[in-house]
């Protein structure tokens, strides 16, 4: 495994944790639509939750046209039963023969109950906080949340557990040929036998989940946020490991999965570390993912003040420890960069490694091929040479067919003075600093051309080319604008005050959540705040990612953060600009602005106009009875 740079490794802990006094205020964090009654905090023992088993007879399947007939619940905490609700309810419309069939239950029967207005109050007073539990869940869910809709009343917030789902993950099929209520009481042993009575089907299914609950401890179900999860979990046997997420905050983060001989597997950020790790063992069915729990046997974890910390600390750890389960970010040494070598007659060359001999470089690439492509853009658009012979004062070379093609001005056959050829490498260094319209100009009356002809393959080389170019520079000019600034102090609004982020070099130096007038806070953060690497030219490998990722940043966040203070130069070019908004992606629809238009507030679309509904024609004699229009049809066969 190669080791990892020297600079990298006295920067691990130059993020340095900020003192006490500037530790890291969060809210407590709850995932997003986490309103679960009572249990708000899932991380509950099985034992001392409060189950509301509940049934429904309806007059059919469907909730906006069917009425429920019957209710029946069961509550239970800890294996005891302590109540139950049971009432038929007049639905107000007829039962159809094949429910009464079904079920028992006559018109005759509920023409003396309560309809379900009267009865949804008292229902509601005995569900309370508890978690719903019922066989097959959904059905019976709909149909309470559809009169509670109807009624007025808000919609059902409580957890809900199906037994049928629970069922199908811990039974296998080879066990049971099904998960139906009568099929699991009676391979489970339960006292009751259901008989598609509200109340009877509700106590035969207090006993299944009792079974099914006895079951899931061997697989680590000790607590309500494992019984939640569980049913979706595709971990299988490695289930059992969610516990190692017990003790995360649900804060924002960096995760290290370890195996058992303490080797990091992966490491990842999180805005919320305790429901991102759990969600491996719950919502990932890859392959791969499935290999490193088995793997997993501990996860350390690193709070962060801010999600851009933790990103920071992820690239940083990664590029450290190199995890075998890791991709991106794993191997710096991907990236490539274009030099204009220092000969006499200077060529574009593809390189790894910046170094300090004075050359101009251009990147870093993601790679090679994207060097590559970049270096055939610039070629395309000045005449550079491109032949890797040292060439003499006398030259002495055989002219060769980009010669002939005007693609190349021929410093090798002697016939070019060193003074024309250093004017050309001017241009080209001019277009790199300041206005690139020399190179992207010739690129774009190119493809233009071959459009014109036809030539769409050219075309489109000559396309990709220009975006791989037209990106390269909008990129080596927003990195080179933050990287240039020795510090920058930045601070968003944050729920506890303000979120102060310290970048110098482009990197990042230190975050901490503060007060909105703690000031004195500031300096002490800058005091402590991590020296970063300088360096001269493009970011090295070692930095592309991490400093990405703050440019990103920055732009994300650049209408809402408020500038505290700037050392150094901190400005981007203005000419331009305009030329490298400008995208030529493969898609069909690229958008540029042209100068001095707003971007800002958008404007309305103008209104559509009403289409003339179509005239119907008649059918002719002997095809199907359907009205058929100008386009469309009513029936399912097309005209």
């Amino acid at each position: 495994m190669p080791a990892a740079p020297a600079a990298l490794q006295a920067r691990l802990d130059d993020l340095g944790t900020p003192p006490k006094e500037f530790a890291h205020r969060q809210d407590h964090v709850t995932p997003e639509g986490d309103q679960g009654g009572r249990y708000g905090d899932a991380r509950i023992p099985l034992v001392d939750v409060e189950f509301v088993v509940l049934d429904l007879e309806t007059t059919g399947g469907s909730p906006t046209n069917d009425r429920i007939t019957e209710v029946g619940a069961v509550k239970v905490r800890g294996g005891e039963v302590l109540g139950s609700f049971h009432t038929l309810v007049d639905p107000e419309i007829p039962i159809p023969p094949i429910i009464t069939a079904l079920t028992g239950i006559t018109g005759r029967m509920v023409a003396g109950a309560e309809p379900i207005q009267v009865v949804l109050p008292c229902l509601l007073e005995f569900l309370g906080g508890a978690v719903l539990v019922a066989h097959n869940a959904p059905f019976d869910r709909r149909f309470l949340q559809a009169n509670l809709e109807r009624h007025g009343y808000r919609r059902l917030a409580n957890r809900v557990v199906c037994t049928a789902r629970l069922a199908r993950k811990l039974l296998p099929r080879d066990e049971v040929p099904n998960v139906r209520l009568a099929t699991l009481a009676a391979h489970l042993g339960a006292s009751v036998t259901p008989c598609h009575r509200a109340l009877t089907d509700a106590r035969a299914t207090v006993d299944v989940l009792h079974a099914l609950l006895e079951r899931a401890g061997s697989y680590g179900v000790l607590a309500l946020e494992d019984l939640l999860e569980f049913p979706t979990a595709r971990a299988g046997a490695s289930f059992k490991k969610v516990h190692l997420a017990d003790r995360l905050p649900r804060c924002p983060g960096v995760y290290l999965f370890r195996d058992t001989a303490g080797r990091v597997l992966y490491v990842g950020k999180a805005k919320d570390l305790r429901a991102r790790v759990r969600s491996y063992f719950s919502g990932d069915g890859r392959a791969k993912v499935a290999d490193l729990l088995r793997e997993l046997a501990a996860v350390d974890h690193l709070p962060c003040a801010s999600e851009l910390e933790a990103g920071v600390r992820e690239i940083r750890l990664i590029q450290h420890h190199r995890p075998r389960y890791n991709r991106r970010g794993r191997n710096p040494e991907r990236y490539a960069y274009l030099k204009l070598t220092r000969e006499r007659f200077p060529r574009l060359s593809v390189v790894r490694k910046v170094l300090p001999d004075g050359a101009r470089y251009l990147g870093p690439f993601h790679s090679g091929g994207q060097a590559e492509l970049v270096k055939a853009a610039i070629e395309d658009a000045l005449p550079l040479r491109r032949c890797t012979a040292r060439i003499g004062a006398k030259g002495g070379g055989s002219p060769c067919a980009l010669l002939e093609l005007r693609r190349c001005l021929g410093p090798c056959t002697g016939g070019v003075a060193p003074e024309v050829y250093a004017a050309l490498v001017g241009r080209l260094e001019a277009a790199l600093d300041g206005d690139p319209a020399a190179l992207l100009a010739p690129l774009r009356q190119r493809m233009a051309g071959y459009a014109a002809e036809q030539r769409y393959e050219q075309a489109a080389a000559a396309r990709d080319r220009l975006e791989a170019l037209t990106r390269a520079l909008a990129e080596a000019r927003r990195t080179g604008a933050l990287a240039g600034a020795d510090e920058v102090v930045l601070a968003v609004p944050h729920p506890a005050g303000r979120e102060v982020t310290v970048v110098r070099r482009g990197q990042l130096a230190a975050v901490a959540v503060l007060d909105g007038d703690d000031h004195a806070g500031v300096e002490r953060l800058l005091a402590v705040a991590g020296d970063c690497q300088p360096f001269d030219g493009p970011p090295p490998r070692h930095l592309a990612d991490e400093i990405g990722l703050v440019v990103r940043w920055l732009e994300a966040t650049a209408g809402k953060a408020e500038l505290l203070g700037v050392r150094g130069r901190l400005a981007s070019l203005a000419a331009g600009g305009t030329v490298l908004q400008v995208r030529y992606d493969p898609g069909r629809h690229r958008h540029a602005w042209p100068p001095g238009e707003a971007r800002g507030r958008p404007e309305l679309r103008p209104a559509r106009r009403a289409r003339p509904r179509p005239t119907p024609r008649m059918a002719r004699p002997g095809r199907h009875a359907a009205t058929v229009f100008d386009g469309f049809s009513g029936s399912p066969a097309w005209r």
